[in-house]
């Protein structure tokens, strides 16, 4: 089994809470008329077909639930849980902090959630691995980092309290999260951490925490990342392909730039090129695809530089100085009012 923790606005649906207004439109949007991020649903659903658990954890507020729900649907996804920010408790108890707040209530969230899995440890006696997906929109690179380095074990007690303080996250908020870290088993479980750039983010703002986190621009890109990873088969890859130039638009040109791109920043490494040619005949072997010009492209750029893609070098692991980062780990603080 494989785990993907997946967040909601910017990441999956196209959000705006950055006003009173546009949380009102927000709440009064019926599912139909809630904007996916182009690819995101395919992505989500080639993965359940891969046997890999959904868990979405959201700043969406609690009362949104059952509109959420209803466009998960829509859009064909299953999902394992669907974790919403109480808001409406947060101001009832003047917790005004955590209402905007995300590292006091992401945290905590996605440590119960590690904790409720009916497993840790999968057939082999391995810990059970997640990717974990976001944007560049709030603190997630942080947050997921950190949650990553928490469940290694290289960040808990004394130093996660610290941190949780130095973040302006609630005394109750904290002491829950130390409490739950401690009852997790210890070592690598964060295969990946995906950042779609919904802000147009330069990916170079996500070195400092190192090779685990890749920003993305589009869904190609996350599925060609998961494919190499071996989360994804070839044909989820083209489907997701497909899926991008024939209801959103994508050329061909651009679908194959989206993997050169990922391989300029060391990110893939040109080893999945030749199954990803070689499935596309068969792919379409035997029925019209819709778009397949489009697809036909991207597999003939690919093929033409498969032997020249071994690319930069893959960026490195390094430890991530959260102490230092803690200050400014959410954007939205920073984002400047026009």
């Amino acid at each position: 089994m494989f785990v993907a923790r997946w967040d909601l606005d910017k990441t999956y649906l196209r959000t705006d809470f950055d006003t009173v207004r546009d949380l009102l439109r927000t709440a009064l949007e019926r599912p139909d008329q809630k904007r996916t991020v182009p690819g995101a649903a395919a992505l989500m659903r080639e993965l359940a077909d891969a046997d890999t658990e959904i868990h979405i954890l959201s700043g969406s507020p609690e009362q949104l639930r059952r509109r959420v729900v209803e466009k998960l649907e829509l859009d064909g996804v299953r999902f394992a849980s669907l974790t919403l920010k109480p808001n409406l408790q947060n101001i009832l108890r003047l917790r005004l902090r955590a209402v905007r707040g995300q590292l006091g209530y992401k945290l905590p969230a996605l440590l119960r959630r590690r904790c409720e899995l009916a497993a840790y440890h999968d057939d082999t006696g391995a810990l059970i691995q997640e990717a974990l997906l976001g944007d560049d929109a709030e603190a997630d690179a942080f947050v997921y980092s950190l949650y990553a380095d928490v469940c290694a074990g290289e960040v808990r007690g004394d130093r996660l309290a610290a941190l949780l303080r130095a973040g302006h996250c609630y005394e109750d908020d904290i002491a829950d999260t130390v409490r739950i870290a401690s009852y997790l088993p210890t070592g690598p479980t964060v295969e990946r951490i995906l950042i779609h750039l919904d802000l147009q983010s330069a990916p170079s703002t996500f070195d400092h925490f190192g090779a685990r986190v890749v920003p993305f621009f589009n869904y190609l890109q996350a599925a060609f990342v998961l494919y190499e990873d071996g989360r994804l088969t070839a044909r989820a890859v083209l489907r997701i392909a497909l899926e991008l130039a024939s209801r959103h638009h994508f050329d061909g040109g651009a679908l194959a730039r989206s993997y050169l791109e990922l391989a300029r920043r060391g990110h893939v490494d040109g080893r999945g090129i030749a199954e990803i040619v070689a499935e596309y005949g068969n792919f379409q072997e035997g029925r019209r695809v819709v778009a397949a010009s489009e697809l036909s492209v991207m597999i003939g750029e690919l093929g033409a530089h498969a032997h020249d893609v071994a690319a930069a070098a893959r960026p490195s692991p390094r430890v991530i100085d959260y102490e230092a980062l803690i200050a400014d780990h959410n954007p939205r603080r920073k984002k400047v009012r026009r």
